[in-house]
C-alpha cells in the first residue's frame, strides 16, 4: 500500500484500498509515483494534489484518477481530511468495464477529476467502504471480491459522477499567481529559467514568490521546476529513441549526471531502467 512501502515508487499485486485521516502535520515522501493506478477519494475535508503542471483542489465527494508512473504530490493544507486510496492494475479492469467509462479506452490514459453529486454520496461512500473493509480480509476469495467491488465502484461512478478528465479541479482565486507561475515553468522548462525569471513573469519578488509557492503548492519553486522537467523527460524516454543525455539537455538539465540522480530519486529507478520497464 502507498503508506506502507518505503519508496518513491509504489505498486500493488492486485486491488487494494485503505482509508486514513490526514491533517497538515502529515508528511509523506514528497512527490512520488506508482507502477499501478491510484484512485484517490475525499470523504471529508479538502486537500491539494499537484500532478504534472496542474494544481487540483479536491473537496468532499471528489475523486482523482492518477495513471501509472505519473509524479504527484498531496498536501493537506486546511484542517483534517478523510481520504481513501485505491490501487489497482490495468489487468484488474476488464475491457467490458472499461468500455462503460467516459471516453472508453482513453479513460485510464490521463489524470482526471470527477465529482460525486450530493444525492449519490451515500451510494458511492458505501462502495468505497466495502472495498476498504474487504482489503483486511485474508480469505482466499478476497482478491476476487476486491476486484468485483472495484468494478461496481467504477460503474457506479460512470453512472452518477460529473467527469473532468485531464483538467484541474477548482483553483482558489488567491492562488492564481501561483498557477501562472506553474504555467510559466511548464512553458519554459526547456530553458535555463531562474526563480527571478518566474517572479518577474508573475509580478512578485523572488523571495515572496518562493514563500508563497511552497505554502500554496506544498513544494519549493526549484523543486517544482525539477518536477516538471522530470515529468517531460520520463515521457520522452518512452516515446523517443533519443539518448538519455539528449533528453536530459532538451528537458532543461545542463548536467546529465544531475539528471540521472534526480530521476532515480523521484522515480526510484534509473532513466535506462525506466525506459525498459515501460
Amino acid at each position: 500500500m502507498a503508506d506502507r512501502i518505503p519508496s518513491n515508487v509504489y505498486g500493488t499485486d492486485g486491488v487494494h484500498a485503505e482509508t486514513h485521516l490526514r491533517d497538515s502535520g502529515f508528511v509523506m515522501t514528497g512527490h512520488h509515483c506508482h507502477s499501478c493506478y491510484e484512485l484517490f477519494y475525499v470523504h471529508r475535508g479538502e486537500c491539494r494534489v499537484l500532478i504534472n503542471e496542474r494544481i487540483n483542489d479536491l473537496h468532499t465527494g471528489d475523486f482523482i484518477l492518477i495513471p501509472p508512473m505519473m509524479l504527484h504530490y498531496t498536501r493537506y493544507h486546511n484542517g483534517e481530511c478523510l481520504r481513501s486510496v485505491i490501487l489497482f492494475r490495468r489487468e484488474d479492469v476488464p475491457d467490458d468495464i472499461l468500455s462503460c467509462m467516459p471516453g472508453g479506452g482513453r479513460f485510464f490514459s490521463e489524470a482526471g477529476v470527477f465529482q460525486v453529486p450530493e444525492s449519490s454520496l451515500p451510494e458511492v461512500e458505501q462502495s468505497v467502504a466495502r472495498l476498504v473493509a474487504e482489503d483486511g480480509n485474508s480469505d482466499p476469495l478476497s482478491p476476487f471480491l476486491r476486484r468485483s467491488l472495484l468494478h461496481i465502484l467504477l460503474l457506479t461512478c460512470s453512472r452518477v459522477c460529473v467527469f473532468h478528465p485531464g483538467t484541474a479541479g477548482e483553483i482558489r482565486t488567491n492562488d492564481q499567481q501561483i498557477l501562472r507561475a506553474a504555467r510559466y515553468i511548464t512553458e519554459n522548462y526547456t530553458h535555463p529559467i531562474t526563480t527571478e525569471d518566474v517572479a518577474k513573469a508573475v509580478g512578485f519578488s523572488p523571495n515572496y514568490l518562493t514563500r508563497k509557492f511552497r505554502l500554496s503548492a506544498g513544494i519549493g519553486l526549484h523543486e517544482y521546476m525539477v518536477f516538471i522537467r522530470l515529468h517531460h523527460a520520463a515521457q520522452e524516454l518512452v516515446t523517443t529513441g533519443d539518448s538519455i543525455t539528449e533528453i536530459a539537455l532538451r528537458c532543461g538539465f545542463s548536467d546529465s549526471n544531475y539528471f540521472k540522480d534526480s530521476f532515480k530519486k523521484k522515480y526510484g529507478v534509473t532513466p535506462r531502467a525506466y525506459r525498459k520497464m515501460t
